[in-house]
């Protein structure tokens, strides 16, 4: 199971064999999620920075979050105590979006299991888990990471599941639409893809819908390839760990719509229909 719930965490915690935690709390604008985590974090739990971490820096004609060097991800990985055989469990503060993008860069990079804390750091408070301050020191890791051990789109083939199979788009609405843009220069949508918003993954909780009604919301897509994109490859992994709990195969487009509007030569699609 790609999800854990604070319960069942806190549970393993006490038993002989607890998972490395990852906070990876990040949000488009802020705050900082550095700063957030020293101001208190679940015990033991290390911080990953998503914008230096758990992506690289951007070349041109990329996406704004591309997938990070595996040397790089290797030596990030093995400073926070995980190896091949680590059980891992990923955090945010509370929706689970950046921890989406953890969960699947791990699981990109060859770690079996790994999971998601379902509502995150809000979860855990509200069930009454405490927080530190305290700076973990984990002892060294030694895993090996094989980059590619899930499947991704590049633009073409991006482009080519939108007319024969399922590529949905994460964003909102709005955006999807071509009303408005706030992060990439220009507004719309690939064509063909379909509008499915990350926000319709959760409960009024912000937990993850049960498996039963996610598999509702992906019923129209679920029956031949699907794929994900997003503006820059981050919201989309949590439609990607939906897709994953539903049971349904799914690959990640990383560069998104970000590296698809940086060659002009790319069709853009504008409305409320795709295509």
């Amino acid at each position: 199971m790609a999800l854990i719930s604070v319960a069942e965490l806190q549970a393993e915690l006490g038993g002989g064999r607890p998972p490395v935690l990852l906070d990876v709390r990040w949000a488009l604008g802020g705050p900082d999620g550095a700063q957030e985590y020293a101001r208190g974090h679940l015990p033991g739990a290390v911080y990953l920075d998503l914008e230096t971490q758990l992506s690289r820096p951007r070349r041109t004609g990329e996406g704004r979050h591309p997938l990070p060097d595996p040397v790089a991800l290797q030596e990030v990985l093995r400073g926070a105590g995980i190896s091949d055989d680590t059980r891992v469990v990923v955090h945010d503060a509370a929706t689970s979006t950046s921890a989406a993008r953890g969960w699947w860069v791990l699981r990109w990079a060859g770690l079996a299991d790994v999971r998601v804390l379902d509502g995150g750091l809000a979860a855990w408070t509200a069930a009454g888990g405490v927080l530190t301050t305290d700076v973990p020191l984990p002892g060294p890791g030694d895993v090996t990471v094989r980059p590619g051990s899930l499947p991704v789109l590049d633009a073409g083939s991006a482009a080519a599941l939108a007319r024969t199979g399922a590529l949905l788009d994460a964003r909102a609405p709005e955006r999807y639409r071509g009303e408005v843009e706030p992060v990439d220069p220009v507004a719309g949508h690939v064509p063909g893809a379909l509008n499915l918003p990350t926000t319709q993954n959760l409960d009024a909780t912000g937990r993850f819908l049960a498996p039963e009604r996610l598999r509702e919301r992906f019923a129209d897509v679920s029956t031949g390839p699907v794929g994900v994109y997003c503006g820059s490859g981050v919201t989309a992994a949590h439609t990607l760990l939906a897709l994953e709990v539903a049971g349904i195969p799914a690959r990640l487009y990383p560069g998104s719509w970000s590296e698809w509007v940086a060659d002009p030569s790319r069709p853009v699609a504008t409305g409320p229909d795709a295509g």
